[in-house]
Order: structure tokens, then C-alpha cells, then sequence
């Protein structure tokens, strides 16, 4: 095996799965109401009762809309990285998974290409919503569109390895929805995605605390610094520990003779 044959499967896999998102038009869509919902109707509801929020990147106060606009992007490949998880359930039953983990590629090389694929649908859905958010004037400085593309790759990445570790756990697809309500609304309300930490605290301490430590919440500050040409180094370590914590776990889930894979059929 040489570079060649990594380079074409790579591409074959993100490939397919580009494919079947431009196919799937409503997953396309989809994808973007949840988040304008979220941002046109929850957002007007609390700006009365909100008014303002203060956000370091910003260093001044800022319309609400502004400050979960990153929560949002957050949101976005929050749910994708749970859907990519859902497609590999599928494909794992329809036994098209198995085909491709008995390739001579590495495990983990196939996976990671997996999770490049998701990542790069999520991206892609992640500036279509961003163009939306501007033609309503919620807008960053120009800059920001660039500066943030590292930090959706990361974060992406990250909570795609959650879903794919999530993913060596079910066992049948029927499964995936109940698991997933305990992943996908904790980790986004136990989050800084709709409000500001320090806001967090003078709530609740219990609160404060998951949300600080909540991954989620990291990806979330990641994307909001960069967003506005700042780097969060803090935010990124975290994310980054985490995606590799999430993926050596996922690698170790879908390896037969070691993880959960284990007497379910699958690859």
C-alpha cells in the first residue's frame, strides 16, 4: 500500500458522503431551520428580557443575536456529527460498513476519513447559515469568515469523534434517537452557546461548573474568539485533548477483538 491508495480512499469516503448529503435535501435544510429558528425567534423573544450581553471577544456590549450566532455554528455540527454517527449505525446494519473496514487500509485511517467527510458537510452548512445570518445584518468584520474555518475543522472533528465514539456503542438503529437525546440537549443547554458563563454563575454554581467543563462549550468559545480574529488557547487545548480523547476511543470501539464492536455484526 502506498500513498496513492490512502489519498483515493480518503477522497472515495468523503466523496460518497458528500454525495449523499446533496442527495439527502432535506437533511440540507434541516440542518439550517433548526439553527434560524433558534436565532430569529428565540433570540427576539429574549433581547427584552436579555437586552445586551458582554462577551471577551467583543470587549463592548453586543445584541444578543450576535452573541449565540457562534452557539448556533456550534449547534450546527453538534447535530451533523450526530448524523454522520446515525449513517455509520445504517450502514453498519445494512452491512455496507463491514465492506469497508475489511479493506487493507488501517481502522483508524478509514474512521478519521469518515470524520474529515462529516466535517466537511458541517462546514459547508456552517457558512451557508452564516450567509443567511448576513443578508439579516447579523455579521462579524469579513476577516472572521477565514479566520474561523480552522476552528469549525477542529471543532467539527471533535464533536464528529464524539458521535462516531457514541456510534461503536448502539446496536441497532432504533437505539440511536434515545441515546442521542442524552448526548445532543445536555451538552448544548448545559453549554456558553445560548448565554455567557459569567451569566451561568449567578444562576447556578452546579450549572457554571458543567458548563465550563462541558467540550461543547469549549468548541463553542473556539469558534466565537475566532469568529472575531481572536485565538482562544485555552479553548483550543481543551478541544483539541478532547477530539483526541473521543477519537483513540472511537479507534478502539469499532476494533473487534478490543471494543464494543464486539458480537454485533458489525465491522
Amino acid at each position: 500500500m502506498n500513498i496513492l491508495h490512502y489519498w483515493r480512499a480518503m477522497w472515495g469516503i468523503i466523496g460518497r458522503e458528500l454525495r449523499r448529503f446533496i442527495t439527502q435535501r432535506e437533511r440540507f435544510i434541516s440542518a439550517l431551520v433548526r439553527p434560524l429558528i433558534w436565532l430569529f425567534v428565540f433570540a427576539a423573544g429574549f433581547r427584552s428580557a436579555l437586552g445586551i450581553a458582554i462577551s471577551p471577544p467583543y470587549e463592548t456590549y453586543i445584541l444578543y443575536e450576535v452573541y449565540i450566532t457562534p452557539g448556533l455554528i456550534g449547534m450546527i455540527q453538534l447535530f451533523n456529527g450526530m448524523q454522520s454517527s446515525l449513517s455509520m449505525v445504517y450502514d453498519r446494519e445494512m452491512g455496507s460498513m463491514r465492506i469497508l473496514m475489511v479493506c487493507p487500509l488501517p481502522r483508524w485511517f478509514l474512521l478519521l476519513s469518515k470524520l474529515l467527510a462529516g466535517t466537511a458537510v458541517s462546514i459547508l452548512q456552517v457558512y451557508v447559515f452564516l450567509g443567511v445570518a448576513w443578508l439579516y445584518e447579523i455579521q462579524a468584520p469579513w476577516q472572521g469568515y477565514l479566520w474561523v474555518l480552522p476552528a469549525l475543522m477542529l471543532s467539527g472533528m471533535m464533536l464528529g469523534a464524539l458521535g462516531l465514539l457514541l456510534s461503536s456503542f448502539i446496536k441497532q438503529l432504533e437505539n440511536f434517537a434515545g441515546v442521542m437525546n442524552f448526548v445532543i440537549f445536555p451538552m448544548f443547554f448545559m453549554s456558553t452557546a445560548l448565554y455567557p458563563l459569567w451569566k451561568i454563575r449567578e444562576s447556578s454554581a452546579l450549572l457554571y461548573n458543567l458548563a465550563q467543563y462541558n467540550p461543547f462549550s469549549q468548541a463553542v468559545e473556539l469558534i466565537r474568539f475566532a469568529l472575531y480574529g481572536q485565538f482562544n488557547r485555552e479553548a483550543f487545548i481543551y478541544t483539541l485533548v478532547a477530539f483526541a480523547v473521543f477519537m483513540a476511543a472511537a479507534i478502539i470501539g469499532y476494533n473487534p477483538s478490543k471494543g464494543m464492536m464486539t458480537g454485533k455484526g458489525g465491522a
